[in-house]
């Protein structure tokens, strides 16, 4: 899928678990290896670019999460 805009609005450090929510509404898990400068942590309320996958349990999540959206 193309690439979509939305807001980090849950990251949990230690687990290394977030939720991103698009500009559509839609919320999609991600894991800090999913960060793509290779940092493993990043702020809530960080606006990002992201594409989706299907994930492990059947629904969707974030994959190549880019701080650099504008």
């Amino acid at each position: 899928m193309s690439a979509r805009l939305g807001t980090v609005s849950n990251f949990d450090d230690p687990a290394g678990l977030g939720i991103v929510t698009s500009d559509t509404g839609e919320t999609y898990p991600f894991h800090c290896t999913a960060i793509t400068d290779g940092t493993r942590t990043i702020a809530v309320g960080t606006v990002v670019s992201f594409d989706v996958v299907p994930a492990h349990n059947g629904g969707w999540e974030a994959t190549a999460v880019d701080k650099g959206a504008a």
